[in-house]
């Protein structure tokens, strides 16, 4: 391959980009639900061991939490969701397991957080469990939406879990 064979102009490298992203948009719509929940996942604990976290997974997917997060002299069984679905103005996130078909709402029994990761926006909410249970879904409304609902206090609560 030559030296010079990268050397683009900014048109075809704009035009380039531009393939790329439409190709890029295709595949997150195309892609399933597990695939979007493994990266949600992989960007929690990214995001989580940036700020100081320890980040566990326990073996298997039996349990009804995702991780175990390390904070200070507490564990926490923390569940992953993420959303980039809006519908009537907000997303939806599911705060929910499914058991033979039926939806069944998490419990303090089960989980100590849900941490939803707003997709389009980059964001994260940290979500206490008693703040959403029974609720087997959560409406969240965009950054800076004039209608807060009751989970924006949330928003980057990453203090919740010191």
């Amino acid at each position: 391959m030559r030296a010079g064979a990268f050397l683009m102009t900014q048109d075809s490298i704009e035009s380039q980009r531009q393939d790329f992203e439409k190709r890029q948009e295709l595949v997150q719509v195309n892609r399933g639900t597990k695939k979007r929940g493994e990266l949600a996942e992989l960007a929690f604990i990214y995001k989580a061991a940036s700020l100081g976290f320890g980040v566990a997974r326990p073996y298997g997917d039996s349990d009804r939490f995702d991780f175990i997060v390390l904070s200070g002299e507490h564990f926490w069984r923390v569940q992953v969701k993420s959303s980039s679905a809006m519908q009537y103005g907000a997303y939806l996130v599911n705060a929910q397991r499914s058991a033979n078909g039926r939806a069944i709402p998490y419990t303090a029994d089960e989980i100590d957080f849900l941490v939803a990761h707003i997709v389009p926006e980059d964001g994260w909410l940290v979500i206490p469990v008693q703040a959403f249970t029974p609720r087997k879904s959560l409406r969240v409304y965009p950054k800076g939406d004039a209608r807060t609902g009751r989970y924006e206090k949330y928003r980057e609560a990453w203090c919740l879990m010191e």
